[in-house]
């Protein structure tokens, strides 16, 4: 084991999903790259891009709208409609990553009601780790937004995940960073040092931090990559705010177990098993190869990108773009969209600008056109039953952190790196 539920809505409905779900199966054959459509009808029907960007930032107000309490406190339900929205089930829980993305995305626009808005969902975040029943600085998976809406804390995914503290603690640097809210940083480096004080692992190598602790509170002993790569970014983040080096050094250590994972043929492997050292081959994630060039911005994971690009892309009717790993490119990520599109635009090697369009094109055309869209959210797959290859399935339900990614790449705003300005 080497991923966290920091997203996998899978775990929280474990048991629907085993008892309703049907596996993908076999991955189906990748197309091998992202290129520019010839069709002129294609290119003239995509929907414009300033106007795409509005009304997404219009689904996400109207998110984080929807469930407050009288203290200037929100919180948005990571997905809606399709296999979670039933006349007989509505799944309203928000995931702390979800919540993450949605308050990056709106500092990273920055006008006034973005950052009042992006204020309510850190005072949430402020408010479940005060309350939490430890107490020692973490966040949960996952909480009812009808609980904050009624002025109090509901626990829905008890796990304490290391990638999950991280997207936490860097949308909580980025508020001070935009504010000067002392809070924020405050609330940050709790988390930080929550991480450290339980994760890091300086005795297995590669060295690195470990994957957090269970529903149940058990220590998760494997190391994974993505999450390394958060601790990158967010210890880095941390150095750049405090002027304390010892966030680089461990910012060091996580950047340095992510360099660990990087194969010979170009990827980057998922992390560990569970006795921390031997490498965990499969499946191929996707966020292992673009978290990683975003978080370092180190060249190195250029053959990452281009990994990705060879055997990650895939098509599903009019929609191109990669699956979340190497298991199933039968139907498009959206999420993973944002953020490859992101990470090429950044990188800015020949063809990579093309490249990322191609992906914001196809979101688009989601955000439009996809099955239980709005046309303002994003939906998290292109259709239902996209297969993780780690145990759980995506849905073509509208979802917050598919948007917010939309948004980040949309902006060529790296959500792991503060702002210059």
């Amino acid at each position: 084991m080497s991923r966290s539920p920091r997203r996998v809505i899978g775990w929280a409905v474990a048991g629907m999903l085993v008892a309703t779900a049907v596996f993908a199966g076999a991955a189906s054959a990748a197309s091998g790259d992202v290129t520019p459509s010839e069709d002129p009808m294609t290119a003239a029907n995509t929907p414009d891009p300033t106007v795409s960007v509005a009304l997404a930032y219009e689904f996400l107000d109207a998110r984080t709208d929807e469930f407050c309490d009288g203290d200037g406190k929100c919180l948005p339900r990571s997905y809606q409609g399709g296999f979670f929205t039933t006349p007989s089930w509505d799944f309203t829980p928000s995931f702390v990553y979800d919540d993450a993305l949605v308050v990056i995305a709106y500092t990273a626009r920055g006008l006034p009601d973005d950052i009042r808005r992006a204020e309510t969902i850190g005072e949430t975040l402020l408010f479940v780790q005060a309350n939490d029943p430890i107490g020692d600085g973490r966040v949960r998976t996952s909480y009812e937004p009808h609980g904050i809406r009624q002025g109090r804390m509901e626990i829905t995914g008890p796990g304490t995940f290391t990638g999950n503290q991280a997207w936490v603690g860097m949308a909580l640097a980025r508020l001070f960073d935009a504010t000067g809210d002392e809070r924020y940083l405050d609330g940050a480096l709790r988390i930080a040092d929550w991480i450290q004080t339980n994760t890091a692992d300086m005795v297995r190598a590669p060295y690195g931090y470990t994957g957090g602790q269970t529903d149940a509170g058990a220590s998760l002993t494997w190391k994974s990559t993505e999450h390394n790569a958060d601790i990158a970014g967010f210890f880095g983040q941390l150095a750049q705010l405090t002027g304390d080096p010892v966030w680089t050094e461990r910012s060091s250590v996580a950047a340095g177990f992510v360099a660990a994972m990087h194969s010979a043929d170009g990827h980057v492997d998922t992390g560990t098993l569970l006795d921390g050292s031997t490498v965990n081959t499969r499946p191929i994630p996707l966020d292992a190869q673009t978290w990683t060039s975003l978080a370092t911005g180190d060249p190195r994971y250029d053959t990452a990108l281009d990994w990705t690009l060879a055997h990650l892309i895939g098509t599903d009717g009019p929609y191109t773009g990669p699956g979340i790993s190497d298991v199933d490119t039968s139907k498009v990520w959206f999420e993973g969209s944002g953020h490859l599109a992101l990470a090429l635009k950044l990188r800015g090697a020949e063809g990579d600008a093309d490249r990322a369009e191609t992906l914001l094109d196809s979101i688009r055309l989601g955000q439009r056109d996809a099955v239980n869209g709005d046309g303002k959210g994003i939906v998290a797959a292109s259709t239902d039953g996209l297969d993780s290859g780690f145990g759980d399935l995506y849905y073509a339900s509208l979802h917050t952190g598919a948007t917010a990614w939309y948004l980040l790449a949309a902006a060529g705003e790296n959500p792991f790196v503060l702002p210059a300005d």
